[in-house]
């Protein structure tokens, strides 16, 4: 039989620990957000293309995904405050190393060991908060920490951009330096614990885990890049014309088959899985994944859009980007934070489908009044809407997790949350690429084939196989190595300038059918407000 009970009747702690934990959050955060707005002067200072910078923010992120359920059973083993303490201090001796970087390897391998230590600190802090924190405080540190992720990245665009501009990229990272001592001195203040060491780490769990996210993660970010079916000229190596992305994407799966069934088959005989699945047995814990993997994937493909949009097409600065994105990312720290207001009034299904529906709402009216002026206010509206809704989708669904599994498995929820995320991350940012890519191309075949000024002779001597968001002055460059005539090189760039606008548009609806069809999965979500959680039988 089940009862309903109050959740209100424990004395409130001090939020100093709180602090510490959302520090945590902020170090991370703000290191990843860090490094797109100094990749400029990372190619300068070490004279390497882009793409050899940004494999620093992908060793970062695979560190994370396929290492974190590792971390969690660290955090049991040896207890979270202790993993936390170790955590921020490797954490800033790898900024350190950021900082006196002197080629790109150097830097690289700096992120590969803030990823490492990020895998056993994000478990860690869902289980500080579980141990520091109940009830309607949990709610509200649960909430803080998904400020924190939002306030980082604000910060790091905002910091980064003026000390970028004007002074250089390291003092940015020397910035996390001082941020970790502060952490770290905070962490005193974090209630005492003690692992447990007869917890022992799967190997053969996490080797199966480890290699299926990665190939999931590399296989999904590579799609456009390396083709979603045939190989494309930029793919790393082909298999007998088939693309590496689309196989490394159905190993993963398989791999990731494997790994559940070999922990099923571990807690069978007795021994400790690589993480507990119970985290997400019932109903309601499926529908709050789906949810969180729903609302990160809608979040990367946005992330992924408009600042492609405004730094490829408009040759925008990565300043101008954060500017733009400031509203989005302010009413996702504010509304976060906030929601949990409405806990004691509305239940998780009744929170989860109007935050949905509200991201549905603001997308097609972004898809509405989008255009080549990014700061016209129907534009800023719509971000912030979206955003309202974003903040408090993560609040919720966290919430729904770590209040619906035994505080001995925060952890386990913790390395749920960082798989979940990272591979939303992956896939969002992949499906965002491929669709407005199709998008355009499909658009700019059709414009192509209607304009009587740009004939077919033209046409046979232009790539029309690999179109891609490009801007005016680009496009005008390749032309005039044809015998394109100044009418038709005009002609060229309006097209090119209205099918961009256009796929973006499309895209934007398409993102909104998205968020609309993840309203039936929150449909099983809880149906009890906060105040009257169903007592376990």
């Amino acid at each position: 039989m089940t009862t309903t009970v109050s959740k209100y009747n424990t004395p409130a702690r001090s939020w100093t620990p709180m602090i510490a934990i959302a520090l945590a959050q902020v170090l991370m955060s703000f290191n990843v957000a860090s490094l797109p707005v100094a990749l400029s002067g990372m190619v300068k200072s070490f004279n390497v293309p882009p793409t050899e910078i940004a494999t620093g923010i992908v060793v970062y992120s695979l560190s994370v995904a396929a290492f974190v359920m590792a971390g969690a059973k660290l955090c049991l083993r040896y207890g979270p405050v202790t993993i936390f303490r170790t955590t921020v201090v490797i954490f800033g001796l790898a900024q350190i190393l950021m900082v006196v970087s002197w080629n790109a390897k150097m830097m690289i391998a700096a992120q590969a060991l803030c990823g490492l230590m990020a895998a056993a600190l994000v478990p860690s802090l869902v289980a500080l908060i579980a141990d520091n924190y109940s009830d309607k405080q949990q709610s509200t540190a649960l909430g803080a920490l998904g400020s924190a992720r939002a306030g980082a990245g604000v910060a790091a665009f905002l910091i980064g951009g003026v000390f970028g501009t004007w002074i250089g990229w390291r003092p940015v990272f020397a910035v996390m330096i001082i941020l970790s001592f502060i952490t770290f001195l905070l962490s005193f203040r974090l209630k005492k614990d003690q692992g447990n060491p007869d917890v022992k780490i799967d190997i053969i769990g996490l080797l199966l885990a480890a290699t299926a996210i990665i190939l999931l993660s590399l296989g999904f970010s590579n799609m456009n890049g390396w083709g979603g079916i045939m190989a494309k000229p930029g793919a790393p190596f082909s298999l007998h014309g088939l693309s590496p992305a689309p196989v490394m994407v159905i190993v993963g799966f398989i791999l990731l088959q494997a790994f559940v069934s070999w922990n099923r088959y571990s807690k069978s005989k007795g021994r400790t899985p690589l993480i507990a699945l119970e985290v997400m047995d019932s109903s309601s814990e499926k529908a709050a994944v789906v949810a969180m993997f729903a609302v990160v994937s809608l979040e990367a493909m946005l992330n992924f859009s408009i600042p492609l949009y405004i730094q490829i097409v408009q040759g925008q600065t990565p300043l101008a980007t954060a500017i733009a994105m400031l509203p989005f990312n302010l009413s996702v720290f504010f509304s976060a934070l906030l929601v949990i207001r409405l806990f004691d009034k509305f239940t998780p299904r009744e929170i989860a489908t109007v935050g949905f529906l509200i991201c549905s709402i603001a997308l097609i009216g972004l898809s509405i009044v989008v255009n080549n002026n990014w700061s016209e206010w129907p534009v800023m509206a719509g971000l912030i809407v979206f955003g309202l809704g974003q903040g408090a989708l993560v609040t919720l669904v966290f919430n729904v997790l770590v209040s619906s599994s035994p505080k001995s498995m925060a952890s386990d929820v913790g390395a749920l949350r960082g798989t979940t995320s990272n591979l939303a991350n992956a896939i969002g940012t992949a499906v965002a690429g491929a669709l407005l890519v199709g998008l355009l191309s499909a658009d700019v075949m059709r414009n192509v084939v209607a304009s009587p000024i740009i004939t077919p002779e033209l046409v046979t001597e232009v790539d029309l196989s690999n179109i891609n968001f490009v801007s005016n002055d680009r496009l005008a460059m390749v032309l005039e190595q044809t015998s394109a005539t100044a009418e038709q090189i005009q002609k060229a760039m309006n097209i090119n300038e209205t099918s961009r606008l256009n796929a973006l548009k499309m895209g934007l609806i398409v993102m909104a059918l998205l968020s609309a069809l993840a309203v039936f999965p929150v449909r099983k979500l809880p149906g009890y407000t906060s105040a009257n959680i169903p007592a376990q039988k």
